[in-house]
């Protein structure tokens, strides 16, 4: 059974209060908080066993060598990728991705075409923009609809023999659609292109299995799912991962290093330049081990409860209109009152305690398909409850008496 007050004794932050109120936390989709165990295991870290990795040959560099590779064969294992080297240990998403982009930069030539969708975070936006603007590469975007799905037939007849690179989210983080990535995935191979999925806003919601989807990059970011912030991950197939040329150069990539010459060091340190984020990578390994024991299906089924709760209230308000109601997605609710700024919404809420996300949640060109400045973003996870819904719908409606 899933008790959701046991697990909420798990998360200290969820005690405090804000402005006086109790706090509710419902901006999951841009940080998920942190449970004690992984909190615990950074302590443990720095108090026990802190020292440089692959390096030393003393007790405690030993030590942290042996967390940190289990915690690589932990993601390994959790995203079903078939080797640990192809888990490259990145501080983030937007690293993973700017990564991918750096290599292709070497692979690419003027008039070769990318593919990006309508719906991404501009993290999955800039860096192949930048790479266009390199190489003379083309981008081109796949439309959605007013529900907040992609025109698949619209994808289909995008690609070609020209298409290099598919690039897309297995989740938006705006509205929480969840896109058909398989096809996508599956469409793109057959004229040869690559794929990189961003699955930043799934990873909390989605145990994604890169083999079954045949998926050619991977990324995600650790505290979207109860990790740390400042370490993520990329999952890059082996062969694509030999393909591509180091993105930084330093300690730890290289195998020799002469005035003349440096050879560069086997999968995964080739992408692993520096001293990384070892506390991170190790906590990293945590979350999902706390994650796991809860069980993904279970979230997923107490997340859609709370998801079709948080709408059927929020739509009972006169003037409310939520955005991207798609028919699959996760548990994220972008919504606006009419005559109501977003960020005069947020800001009341926040005096009652509850805290939501304002604004284009750096997903721009999903505002302007719409024609707003933004929304409020409420984003529900595993640890919230239909009790913290209905104060999010009180100080809806509290605001409301406010500004109109």
């Amino acid at each position: 059974m899933f008790n959701v007050s046991k697990i909420r004794v798990d998360f200290p932050i969820l005690n405090r209060k804000v402005n006086g109120q109790p706090l509710v936390y419902l901006d999951n989709a841009a940080t998920s908080q942190t449970p004690k165990q992984v909190i615990d295991a950074i302590v443990d870290y720095y108090s026990n066993y802190n020292a440089n990795i692959h390096r030393g040959v003393h007790t405690l560099s030993q030590e942290a060598t042996e967390k940190y590779e289990q915690a690589r064969i932990k993601i390994q294992k959790h995203l079903n990728a078939a080797k640990p080297q192809e888990i490259i240990f990145t501080s983030g998403t937007t690293h993973s991705i700017n990564l991918v982009a750096s290599g292709f930069s070497f692979l690419l030539k003027k008039g070769d075409e990318l593919i990006v969708s309508a719906l991404e975070h501009h993290s999955n936006i800039v860096p192949w923009q930048m790479l266009c603007e390199r190489t003379g590469a083309i981008l081109k975007v796949i439309p959605m609809n007013e529900e907040g799905e992609l025109l698949m037939d619209a994808y289909y007849t995008l690609l070609s023999d020209k298409t290099k690179l598919v690039f897309c989210n297995h989740v938006s983080n705006a509205l929480g659609t969840v896109n058909p990535i398989k096809k996508i995935i599956d469409a793109a191979h057959k004229v040869g292109a690559a794929v990189l999925i961003d699955g930043a806003q799934a990873a909390p919601h989605i145990k994604a299995d890169v083999q079954a989807l045949d998926v050619d990059f991977y990324t995600v970011s650790a505290h979207k799912l109860c990790g740390p912030t400042g370490v993520g991950m990329l999952y890059g197939k082996e062969a694509w991962l030999n393909k591509l040329p180091p993105y930084q150069g330093g300690g730890e990539m290289i195998a020799e290093v002469t005035f003349e010459k440096t050879t560069y060091a086997e999968l995964p340190h080739k992408f692993e330049a520096g001293t990384p984020n070892i506390c991170g990578g190790i906590a990293f390994g945590v979350a999902l081990d706390y994650m796991n024991a809860i069980g993904f299906d279970t979230i997923a089924v107490y997340e859609q409860e709370l998801l079709d709760y948080a709408t059927e209230q929020l739509l009972a308000i006169d003037g409310l209109r939520i955005y991207g109601p798609a028919k699959n997605k996760t548990s994220v609710i972008s919504f606006n009152i009419a005559g109501i700024h977003p960020y005069d919404m947020g800001s009341i809420l926040d005096k009652l305690g509850v805290a939501v996300r304002t604004g284009h949640h750096c997903a721009q060109p999903i505002m302007d398909f719409y024609k707003i400045p933004g929304t409020v973003r409420a984003s529900f996870c595993f640890y919230n409850t239909k009790e913290e819904v209905d104060v999010l719908v009180a100080g809806v409606k509290r605001a409301i008496s406010m500004l109109l």
